[in-house]
């Protein structure tokens, strides 16, 4: 077996995300030599940082057999990497996300169980790509965090309406379409939130010129890490495995025209411009196996700036004690919760499918027995105390079929709204360059 570089056993966890984030590097130390490249806002970028961050990429690069562009169009590429990451790790610290080192334990064992090796083994073959386990963790730590950061601005807030669930169970074409996956590449070229005429007509020009070049023979992976802006950018542009419901229907209308190994034209978006390459498609069988349906209740308690996150979790393990003294668990979620709708039900969520709650708190009910009520759980809405009652294997076809196109329509429209947060984000920000070639 094959074993993951570095970069991609940490990515592996954070499945669950819209996108693939990258793995940032380690802030080692600054010392009065170590030069700064980058201002984010109040936070600097060094050169240190960006020479580390060269050397990993170089490395995951190579492992997946993609060709090196230029290395200082890489060193430009990664610098704007790292800017990305900066200003979302300041984001989450000035709202008050905090990750334990539970959290950072539990994704650790999560890469470990993913790529089928012990945790020893893990950190064994990360020793030998040039890393002790302190820095391995601080990386996880901050992969992580931005993890729950985009849970709580993207994926919690991305709701999919019954009406939706309808209009797409009643397109014909979109669920024939649906026994078709496609595996797809990508580069994106960015616009800015408020793009002049000329920024549009300039990226327009780049845009076709690369179109060109790839049709022309250019290697597709290559120019993807040279130039695409999108979060898969690293991983030439590659996109994985998608059915028709997960990709936009500007990409659908595209990879449905052409052949394994066709390159699309220049597709215009809300937020930039977009290539793709056709690597594969293959036809799905039906999928008669059965859904797991779980019934759970809950208690939540939201963190405020009178109640830190601490003192949140304390008042959850203070009411835990309670329920395991014997008292009734839908009388504390009365009492206590700070989820209204399900307050007044005692707590009860009533029978969840797969991907309708958010991925924290769907992972922490996934390993809880019958019954066992969880430790406290933070997600993007607070920290819970979670019971499940029941599970059931749900076979009826309208269930599986309406599970799915949530599940697609939500997976869709989170990676539309994560492309405008980033971009919004970064548009936002203080940054000044101080790399030479780049002024």
């Amino acid at each position: 077996m094959r074993l993951f570089p570095l970069l991609l056993l940490i990515i592996a966890t954070l499945a669950t995300a819209p996108v693939s984030a990258v793995t940032a590097p380690a802030r080692a130390p600054i010392t009065d030599i170590d030069r700064i490249v980058a201002v984010v806002n109040n936070d600097v970028i060094t050169a240190t940082e960006l020479e580390d961050r060269l050397a990993q990429t170089k490395q995951q690069l190579t492992t997946q057999q993609i060709q090196l562009p230029p290395q200082d169009v890489l060193r430009r590429q990664l610098l704007e990497r790292l800017i990305v990451e900066d200003i979302q790790l300041q984001l989450a610290l000035q709202t008050g996300i905090r990750v334990t080192d539970q959290d950072v334990e539990r994704a650790i064992e999560s890469i470990a169980g993913r790529n089928k090796m012990s945790v020893s083994a893990l950190f064994d073959t990360v020793r030998q790509q040039g890393f002790d386990r302190s820095a391995y963790r601080d990386q996880v730590r901050k992969q992580v965090t931005i993890q729950q950061l985009v849970d709580r601005e993207i994926i919690s807030r991305v709701s999919v309406s019954e009406g939706e669930i309808k209009i797409y169970l009643e397109n014909s074409r979109a669920r024939a379409q649906d026994a078709i996956e496609y595996d797809v590449s990508h580069i994106y070229l960015s616009l800015p939130e408020t793009a002049t005429t000329e920024q549009v007509a300039a990226a327009k020009i780049r845009a076709d010129d690369i179109q060109r070049r790839v049709r022309a023979g250019e290697d597709f992976a290559r120019t993807a890490v040279t130039y695409s802006q999108g979060p898969n950018a690293l991983s030439g542009g590659k996109l994985g495995w998608k059915s028709a419901g997960q990709l936009p229907g500007l990409f659908v209308s595209a990879v449905a025209k052409l052949a394994p190994g066709g390159i699309s034209e220049v597709l215009r978006g809300p937020n930039g411009f977009h290539i793709l390459r056709l690597n594969d498609q293959r036809a799905t069988s039906a999928n008669e196996a059965p859904i797991q349906q779980t019934h759970v209740r809950h208690i939540l308690l939201r963190p405020s700036e009178i109640q830190s996150v601490r003192e949140t979790t304390d008042r959850l393990l203070e009411i835990r004690r309670r329920l395991s003294a014997g008292e009734d668990f839908a009388t504390l979620a009365k009492t206590f919760s700070e989820d209204a709708v399900s307050a007044t039900n005692g707590g009860d969520l009533s029978w969840v499918s797969p991907s309708q709650l958010v991925p924290t708190f769907e992972q922490a009910m996934d390993r809880l027995a019958i019954d066992q009520i969880s430790e406290p759980v933070q997600t993007p809405f607070g920290l819970h105390l979670i019971q499940v009652l029941e599970r059931r294997q749900q076979t009826a076809a309208g269930e599986r079929e309406e599970a799915t196109a949530r599940r697609q329509i939500h997976t869709r429209k989170a990676d539309d709204r994560y492309e405008q947060w980033v971009r919004q984000l970064r548009d936002e920000a203080y940054v000044e360059y101080l790399l030479d070639e780049l002024n």
